[in-house]
């Protein structure tokens, strides 16, 4: 396993100097945002499809730092009732397919996306089956828009040797392990998940659990943590819409890993991905609201380093 850090949390620092902290921290990669929610700080993905300079350029500023580039992260909703905004998401998804090979990069990641109700302008996230027309805005978010468009850009990422990672993300139509599952069966196989625990932890779902149910279609991992706050979970359940700014009053809040599950759980899920077959890249995506990006990230990469398994699998001596 390797370990990287998602970019947007360098989103003040040029990209340099934000290598150079990497590689001084003996990060080996960084997730790097391109596109859609993540910005373009540090790379923009249809300035990278239109100039060649650009991409020898910014292959150039890794490679002197001796940082991958881990994966490209283009974050959007490409199914999004507003053709305008589905427009600038699939362009930006599409970029993103053609210019990772051209970086020697494999792994792309995004949302799953959410449609509308095919009426509105807005996205709908469906979260009941009742009243019934809530199910049948589930038929048409999938039949008509979502698995279509994904088979689409499944078969194009594998025409290129990439993988679509989808951060399986409240709010959109994949967002837990049965969703990423179910579209993938749909879509194809190109399409996996970007396992982000946190995302989980606040549903309700054991991480662990869900590790050993993906299995072979976990294709990406954000190192992100979640803190439950049981006494406004036992008042108000774990559906919240607050700002994340009013963590006392929030159910649950983003914490830098260890802050929101013990060592046990995480060195838990490590093995569950090691048992899964899962070798690549453990990626830190900052969004503590308690912690400074600076202690935040010291905290998390010696965390992570801890906790995470490096070596390859070797025969056992015991065995023989």
């Amino acid at each position: 396993m390797k370990l990287a850090v998602f970019s947007p949390v360098f989103g003040n620092m040029p990209l340099g100097k934000a290598l150079e902290y990497l590689s001084a921290k003996g990060v080996d990669g960084m997730e790097l945002g391109a596109g859609g929610y993540p910005g373009k700080a540090h790379a923009d993905i249809i300035e990278l499809k239109n100039s060649a300079k650009k991409r020898d350029e910014l292959k150039s500023t890794f490679a002197k730092h001796n940082i991958e580039i881990a994966a490209l992260s283009v974050h959007g909703n490409g199914v999004h009732p507003m053709p305008a905004a589905a427009k600038t998401a699939t362009e930006e998804l599409d970029a993103a397919i053609e210019v990772a090979p051209k970086l020697g990069v494999k792994k792309i990641i995004t949302f799953s996306g959410c449609p509308g109700d095919g009426k509105g302008d807005m996205p709908n996230w469906v979260t009941c089956a009742w009243p019934n027309e809530y199910a049948d805005i589930l038929e048409y978010q999938w039949n008509d828009v979502l698995i279509p468009y994904w088979k689409e850009k499944a078969e194009r990422a594998a025409d290129n040797g990439v993988e679509i990672c989808f951060e399986m993300h409240p709010g959109f139509c994949v967002y837990n392990p049965e969703t990423l599952l179910k579209l993938r069966a749909a879509a194809g196989n190109n399409i996996g998940a970007n396992f982000d625990p946190s995302h989980l932890i606040w549903q309700g779902i054991d991480p662990v659990a869900a590790i050993k149910k993906l299995g072979g279609a976990l294709f990406w991992f954000h190192a992100k943590d979640t803190a439950l706050d049981k006494y406004n979970i036992a008042v108000n359940g774990v559906l919240d819409t607050k700002s994340y700014s009013l963590e006392a009053e929030r159910s649950w809040i983003f914490r830098t890993v260890g802050y929101g599950s013990d060592v046990k759980l995480w060195k838990d899920m490590i093995s569950a991905l090691r048992v899964a077959g899962y070798d690549g890249y453990l990626s830190i995506e900052h969004e503590d609201s308690l912690m400074t990006q600076t202690e935040g990230l010291d905290k998390a990469i010696e965390f992570m380093q801890n906790v995470m398994i490096r070596a390859p699998r070797t025969d056992a001596l015991w065995w023989v």
